[in-house]
């Protein structure tokens, strides 16, 4: 099969699985977005030029700021992206798991190392160049999807992440990039039509918050979940299926 007609099939089965899956997904993001993303709004409406401190104290603030920020977010979609990996290859029938079993089944040590990993190379690479912070982004986006489906440590996912890509490289960047740039752009629009039906508040700045982490993280963590486990089974290796008929939460 050609590459845009395996790129157009993957697309097709991403937005199948999510039509499919939403009352389930768009559930499961509900409870791992709306308080991550009150943390968000918390965060993002300190004003800390109205602070009586001092410059070095004021810098201290804003790291402290930007971690609390990237912190949330990277716990959040750390679950959600472990939790949609167990969702959709659950083996005990089709009804969906419950969530105090998919929060004891994730792997959160690994995952966190993992993100931080591949946020970091991505960050460092985009300094270095658009070229390799493609590569990284590409090479190591399916190692969060491994941790939980083969049960493999951080350095294994990222190993097999990129063994996974390789030969594939293609594939998965059409899938995955266009998936989180125009995400991201939908994101955007997203919030500045919250902000201009309720101001910029802080119930807005929550509430844009989490409309778009609960509308768009489903198909970045689907597209994944559903490229790893293809690539493994391109390479005559046993992967697990997704249940054929989702159950409605």
């Amino acid at each position: 099969m050609s590459l845009p007609r395996r790129v157009g099939s993957t697309y097709s089965r991403i937005w199948r699985t999510y039509r499919s899956w939403a009352p389930s997904l768009l559930l499961l993001a509900l409870v791992v977005f709306v308080p991550l993303a009150l943390l968000d709004a918390l965060t993002m409406n300190v004003e800390l030029e109205s602070l009586d401190l001092t410059n070095g104290i004021k810098v201290a603030a804003l790291v402290l700021a930007v971690g609390a920020i990237t912190a949330t977010g990277l716990i959040g979609e750390v679950f959600f992206s472990g939790a949609i990996a167990i969702s959709l290859t659950h083996p005990h029938g089709e009804d969906p798991p419950p969530l105090r079993e998919i929060a004891r089944r994730l792997n959160y040590g690994r995952l966190i190392a993992v993100d931080l990993v591949y946020v970091v190379g991505v960050a460092v690479g985009l300094l270095l160049g658009i070229l390799p912070g493609l590569l990284v982004f590409v090479w190591f986006g399916l190692a969060g999807p491994v941790v939980e489906l083969e049960e493999r440590t951080a350095r294994g996912a990222l190993t097999r992440s990129m063994r996974l890509v390789w030969g594939n490289f293609w594939l998965v960047l059409w899938v995955l990039l266009p998936i989180q740039v125009i995400g991201d752009g939908i994101g955007h629009l997203l919030a500045a039509l919250v902000h201009d039906l309720f101001g910029h508040t802080f119930l807005a700045t929550w509430l844009a918050e989490a409309v778009t982490d609960i509308a768009l993280s489903p198909i970045f963590a689907i597209a994944a979940v559903l490229l790893t486990l293809d690539l493994i089974a391109a390479r005559n290796e046993q992967a697990p299926s997704i249940r054929a008929t989702p159950v409605p939460a």
